[in-house]
């Protein structure tokens, strides 16, 4: 039904608008109570399906990718579509708008968008407000930096977030790898990168003394367009720093093989969807194998199919996040990978 009669529809609209209308949409249908018509749709219910990762119980290895809820406004009503868990953000200390509209593209040859959104959001203490209201679902927050905060500042930001949200998430996402703010990728340099999460682990830690809580996980979220010395140092630094695992990848900046119209894929920004697919579930295997599995690794990046799914899982991913495909191919993704999951069981 999504792909016959909803997609068609959303894709009359700019991308932008398409993506605030379905969160209206979710938001009224959810309201007048189509929430459990969502679930007996979508939810699949199975103890096999559980995963232990980092320390945490999910429902299932499926959950929603970092830039589809920015500012945690319908995690509960993403929970009815199946998703095991949900990762909003990226999100920074300061409101911003991001760049410039028009900037985000749909590349509907290749099942890809492109988009240079630049992190918008309201703010890490307005999501907070959102955030404070009982979860039906593990909730990750990813973080930033505003684009105004220089690199050499970078730090305060970060920790500014993981303060605010340490109460309100179950694991943190550490965003160095958008490229939509410049100069963000350069904080995945070897040094750099190692103060930063050094930093973060020791305030986590404080935090949770303070709170007589557990620590929370810490992941690195990194970009496909890395080499593989760089991914070397991504191995040791996640274990020099120890913190919890990698979501291996973000967009990247390649523009290979592409089918659609110049007039699209010259647009600036990250790329995701199908493109990516092949090179996210690459990052996956090198750096599950060259580190001997010493990390967990959430896999994202071209899921479009169950097979996709399972390709990552096997390369080495615990568990898996969805964004483009998720557009392309509606809800029932999240319920066909869970179905195939459990034939594999």
């Amino acid at each position: 039904m999504y792909k016959i009669l909803v997609r068609p529809l959303l894709f009359l609209l700019d991308a932008e608008k398409a993506h605030y209308f379905t969160f209206s949409l979710i938001r009224f249908l959810s309201k007048i109570g189509f929430s459990s018509i969502f679930r007996s749709l979508y939810v699949v219910s199975d103890k096999r399906l559980e995963r232990e990762v980092f320390g945490l119980k999910f429902k299932n290895p499926v959950g929603l990718a970092a830039g589809f809820d920015k500012d945690a406004r319908l995690f509960n009503e993403f929970s009815d579509f199946g998703f095991g868990f949900v990762e909003i953000g990226t999100l920074t200390p300061k409101p911003q708008d991001g760049n410039p509209k028009p900037r985000l593209f749909r590349l509907k040859s290749d099942q890809a968008i492109i988009n240079r959104m630049g992190f918008n959001n309201s703010g890490v203490f307005d999501a907070v407000e959102r955030l404070k209201k009982d979860h039906r679902v593990l909730v990750g927050g990813n973080i930033g930096k505003n684009k105004v905060t220089p690199n050499d500042e970078a730090v305060k930001d970060y920790l500014i977030c993981l303060d605010a949200l340490f109460d309100y998430v179950d694991y943190f996402a550490v965003n160095v790898s958008s490229p939509n703010t410049p100069g963000l990728r350069e904080l995945q340099d070897k040094e750099p990168l190692t103060a930063l999460l050094k930093e973060l682990k020791k305030v986590n830690t404080k935090l949770a003394v303070k709170n007589e809580v557990k620590e929370k996980p810490i992941l690195l979220k990194i970009a496909p367009d890395l080499t593989d010395d760089q991914l070397l140092d991504i191995i040791t630094i996640v274990k020099d720093t120890n913190i919890d695992g990698v979501i291996a990848t973000n967009t990247t900046i390649e523009r290979k093989d592409l089918n659609s119209d110049l007039i699209f894929t010259e647009e600036k920004g990250g790329l995701s969807g199908k493109p990516v697919g092949n090179r996210s579930t690459e990052v996956i295997r090198f750096l599950a194998e060259k580190s001997g599995k010493a990390f967990p690794i959430i896999g994202v990046g071209g899921i479009h199919s169950e097979k996709d799914a399972l390709e990552k899982l096997e390369a080495g991913a615990d568990l898996v996040q969805l964004y483009t495909g998720f557009i392309y191919e509606g809800p029932s993704l999240v319920k066909r990978i869970n179905k195939e999951l459990l034939k594999n069981a």
